[in-house]
């Protein structure tokens, strides 16, 4: 049979009760289909990148599934008619890792310490990255002394056409 990574993201307002009720109600679903999920973890609530139908978190569930084409899809039917599930994935896989997934191996090692592996980028002194004083103008920034930058306002004015008016005002 083949196997398939599914995931289910369940609506923030519901109980960890009712998010245990959908589980069972896929299990069912895949049961009767003549398949079984041989691994199920729940990422906890996580928020979101951005809305899902109003809904700023959501409850994740991942589940390993050794089942026929047949029994997936009528789980997604099932899931697509549940207004508690906002989203779900599934994928076909060749074989499923062993151990905890991704997610779960994440949140292990989620001390909020994650400064320790960034090398030379980890915590620097301010004083290295130059003086804090307001931006100067472009020509300052290149280094430019006053009289170049009227050589070269000069320089561009004699370039520039001038209007008709102009012309003749210079001239007289």
């Amino acid at each position: 049979m083949p196997l398939y990574e599914h995931v289910v993201i369940a609506r923030q307002d519901i109980s960890s009760q009712q998010v245990d009720n959908i589980t069972e109600k896929l299990k069912a679903v895949i049961e009767a289909g003549g398949g079984k999920i041989t691994k199920t973890e729940y990422w906890g609530l996580r928020t979101f990148t951005y809305r899902i139908k109003k809904n700023r978190k959501g409850h994740y569930t991942f589940f390993h599934i050794d089942a026929p084409h047949e029994a997936v899809t009528e789980m997604k039917r099932q899931e697509s008619l549940d207004e508690d599930v906002l989203r779900e994935l599934t994928l076909r896989v060749d074989h499923f890792d062993e151990g905890d997934s991704v997610m779960m191996r994440r949140a292990s090692r989620d001390g909020r310490d994650d400064r320790r592996g960034r090398g030379s980028f980890g915590d620097r002194d301010r004083d290295t990255r130059g003086s804090r004083r307001d931006r100067d103008h472009k020509d300052n920034r290149e280094g430019r002394t006053e009289s170049d930058k009227k050589d070269v306002i000069d320089k561009t004015d004699a370039a520039s056409p001038k209007p008709e008016t102009e012309a003749k005002k210079t001239e007289e």
